[in-house]
């Protein structure tokens, strides 16, 4: 290891005593961020000069936001959204355990149910529920039930079983790799110290496992969002039927179209902030830091946005 000792300048003044001058540190400029951003700018503008120039007539766009039948459609979306993903869920996690019992049939069973939903589109799904009737003309459960299939199979019933059960498949995978995750020491642990299976799952598994449930679990509550549009074919009255019903009678179809993506938009922006605090709570423990929350980034970004490029204040 070799020191640096200072010595005089060849004039042989000495240092002054205060020591070496601060190092002024220039920032690199990075003139290609300043082209991409330009880029996209100009893209960005493109985009919206060549809308402006159709023939759309955008008022109706906010005079239909929030009417009735609209506002209903959005309930309806929202409604079908959360009950799928329950059932998905809670199915999910049975079959997530049947596929990892130890019995060859119980096993069997959750592998054909996953197979099958998973290897079939959810739309041909959604039809086959809604034609159904043209097979079955009454469902008899015995004494428990019996009536018209027409009656029964309501078409919010029909978009509930097509979307929570097919939900149901891409569940218990991911609720399997989260249960995979965690590392067995943790469960041999819990039953050295006299903990039951059950307990085990609840209060060492299950809070460990929620780290890579969470974040996949998240997109496919956004995709089911999404998803719900496909239920117009089976006449249930989501957002997308609504839309569609109100441009038949007024003739601004693609305004509706428009309408219905900014309110797919906003309902998925709510999705994902949520999504986002919940990845966050189960953070805790895993990493030294949580990450910063959506108001904590803008205020760490105005920050740096006034400041000079020589550290000083704009």
């Amino acid at each position: 290891m070799t020191v640096d000792i200072e010595k005089p300048d060849s004039s042989g003044t000495p240092p002054p005593p205060g020591g070496p001058e601060a190092i002024k540190a220039i920032p690199v400029r990075h003139y290609g961020r300043y082209a991409s951003g330009a880029v996209a700018i100009a893209l960005f503008v493109a985009v919206v000069y060549a809308f402006s120039q159709g023939d759309v007539n955008w008022d109706a766009v906010p005079d239909y936001f929030f009417d009735d039948q609209i506002m209903k459609g959005v309930g309806n979306t929202l409604l079908l959204t959360i009950t799928s993903m329950v059932m998905g869920i809670v199915l999910g996690i049975v079959l997530a355990v049947m596929r990892q019992s130890k019995n060859p049939v119980t096993s069997a069973v959750a592998w054909f149910y996953i197979w099958f939903f998973r290897g079939t589109p959810v739309y041909v799904q959604l039809l086959v529920w809604f034609n159904l009737g043209l097979v079955f003309e009454y469902i008899n459960l015995g004494p428990v039930y019996r009536d018209e299939w027409s009656d029964f199979m309501t078409p919010f019933l029909t978009a509930l079983l097509g979307l929570g059960l097919n939900e149901a498949a891409y569940m218990a995978e991911i609720c399997r790799a989260g249960l995979l995750a965690v590392d067995e020491g943790q469960t041999e642990a819990s039953h050295a110290l006299g903990m039951s299976h059950a307990k085990t799952l609840r209060r060492i598994v299950i809070p460990q496992a929620m780290r890579v449930i969470v974040p996949p679990t998240g997109n496919e509550v956004i995709n089911m969002l999404k998803t719900t549009s496909l239920v117009s074919a089976v006449q249930f009255m989501e957002l997308l039927r609504s839309t569609s019903d109100i441009a038949q009678t007024s003739g601004a179809t693609a305004e509706m179209l428009f309408l219905a993506a900014a309110w797919y938009l906003v309902l998925t922006t709510v999705f994902s902030i949520g999504q986002y605090y919940l990845e966050r709570y189960y953070a805790r423990g895993s990493t030294r830091t949580l990450p910063p929350t959506p108001l904590q980034r803008i205020r760490t970004n105005l920050t740096t946005f006034r400041r000079s490029p020589s550290g000083g204040q704009a």
